[in-house]
């Protein structure tokens, strides 16, 4: 099966020290990543990729860059953000090799590489600046855009009932129990 990402290779397999380079555009056919943020749908794919021959088999190494889009995780606002990575495998000739990909029909299938690359260099939790503040916990407003304000105390109403509570810590004599250590 033929994608975008299979690459032809007769030419240089089994001549060490052969290279070739592709430059391809890829529109997106379904998404890269989940969660928060992802390459989408249609999304474009740009990918600088460098073929090399070598004994073992063919080396592939190039440069991929791509434009992510999610919400933040603090305040959940949409966000895009660029996405570049490297990457480098090795591509056996011989499927007794260590290596998981092999050169199948003089072509090299460099589409796991580069998801897995691109999908690794996502952002676990994107924000859509460092020092995003997040939402009110009570109100639930972007506290980005209600600038600074006094947060009221909130008390558990588990422990509501211990406000009403109120000790005496003077003795029966009048005299606070601790005002002696405070003579020492």
């Amino acid at each position: 099966m033929n994608t975008p990402y299979t690459l032809p290779v007769r030419d240089i397999m089994h001549r060490p020290g052969e290279m070739r380079e592709h430059v391809i555009d890829v529109e997106l056919a379904e998404p890269f990543g989940a969660g928060q943020v992802a390459v989408p749908i249609g999304g474009v794919l740009h990918v600088e990729v460098r073929l090399e021959g070598l004994h073992e088999g063919i080396l592939v190494s190039g440069h991929a860059d791509a434009e992510a889009v999610g919400e933040c995780s603090r305040c959940l606002i949409d966000i895009t953000e660029p996405v570049e990575v490297d990457f480098t495998e090795l591509f056996a000739y011989d499927a007794s090799e260590d290596s998981d990909l092999q050169v199948h029909d003089d072509h090299v299938d460099c589409e796991p590489v580069i998801r897995d690359a691109v999908v690794l260099a996502l952002p676990f939790r994107p924000v859509c600046r460092p020092d995003c503040p997040g939402l009110d916990p009570v109100t639930g407003e972007r506290l980005a855009d209600v600038g600074e304000r006094v947060t009221p105390e909130v008390i558990d109403p588990r422990w509501s009932a211990l406000a009403a509570l109120r000790i005496d810590t003077t003795d029966p004599d009048g005299a606070r129990p601790d005002a002696d250590k405070e003579e020492r």
